[in-house]
């Protein structure tokens, strides 16, 4: 598995490095800070998959990178369904809708935890169930695999996740990731604007 990860790691690093000419990751100190930085600047939302089945160690090495994303308070309010059956995809890609998952082998729904002890809203937890999103997207870069981020907190999107899912009234889902293996080619943006920066006041 060491060994797997290790190749789709190189191989997703060699493809940033002879596809992107506009947007390269700044100098770094050793390889290991390159190879973190390569990865997400080749960071890309991948709308169309094959039919090959994503392995479930890499099912696990995703879940693991998203719970390891920073949480406040360390509340850690995330929950994640993991659709792998087609017709559960099918029936999300119908009722949400999302044209993504007709295709994709994979989905997880980013979740959180509403409400903490006692009855308490939790204000954190689409800042942590954020987090942890991106913590996926960046792992299903490193294994070369394709994905990409479609909104799931608003009403009417969220009541069918909930409603296809049975997810709780405790928590609310913010996001559905589509995964899969990429059918295309899909380059990642360059999003540097300088004019973004502000140094000690606006």
């Amino acid at each position: 598995m060491k060994k797997i990860l290790i190749v789709l790691a190189v191989a997703s690093m060699a493809v940033f490095t002879a596809c992107s000419s506009r947007q390269k990751a700044p100098e770094a100190s050793n390889d290991a800070a390159q190879a973190v930085l390569n990865n997400i600047f080749s960071r890309k939302s991948v709308r169309s998959y094959t039919d090959q089945p994503v392995p479930e160690e890499m099912v696990e090495t995703l879940l693991r990178a998203a719970m390891s994303a920073p949480s406040g308070m360390n509340v850690q309010p995330w929950h994640f369904v993991v659709v792998n059956t087609r017709e559960t995809l099918d029936r999300l890609a119908k009722e949400i809708p999302n044209r993504m998952l007709e295709t994709a082998p994979l989905a997880i729904v980013v979740c959180g935890e509403t409400m903490l002890g006692e009855g308490r809203p939790n204000p954190n937890w689409k800042l942590d169930a954020s987090a942890a999103t991106e913590n996926l997207l960046l792992a299903a870069e490193a294994l070369g695999l394709g994905a990409v981020w479609t909104a799931a907190d608003y009403d009417a999107r969220a009541d069918a996740v909930i409603e296809v899912l049975g997810i709780p009234s405790n928590a609310r889902p913010l996001c559905v990731v589509p995964i899969g293996f990429p059918a295309g080619n899909d380059q990642p943006k360059d999003k540097w604007k300088p004019e973004r920066i502000h140094y000690n006041k606006w």
